[in-house]
């Protein structure tokens, strides 16, 4: 099981595997073929009220964390992902968030390594 994580912004990739945008909106200026993606989950993204008061602030980041797992806990599209990943053997995480470190799918991530690692 190998998840990887992808900026929208960046290329694709030979080794990107089953790529899934988990970002709620579409990334602004990216076209739909330029994306090359094989699922759009967006129900497992945090939700308005979650995001829009995170800010991608890192001061916020282990409260927000904390908070999106608990939203996880409670989301039944993270058992479409679980699935998608059991069945393929590389998975990428597709966001569009500027900081590579300090965004939703950096705790889905573990979040889900965490649950199926």
């Amino acid at each position: 099981m190998d998840i990887k994580l992808k900026r929208a912004y960046d290329p694709v990739g030979p080794n990107d595997g089953f790529r899934v945008l988990v970002d709620r909106l579409w990334p602004r200026g990216v076209k739909k073929e330029a994306l090359a993606l094989d699922l759009w989950l967006k129900e497992i993204a945090p939700s308005t009220e979650l995001r829009t008061w995170f800010k991608h602030e890192s001061t916020k980041f282990e409260e927000f964390s904390q908070r999106y797992q608990a939203e996880l806990d409670r989301s039944t599209a993270f058992q479409t992902l679980a699935d998608t990943i059991k069945q393929h053997p590389t998975v990428t995480l597709i966001y569009a968030a500027r900081d590579p470190k300090v965004n939703h799918a950096v705790v889905l991530r573990n979040y889900a390594l965490g649950r199926l690692g």
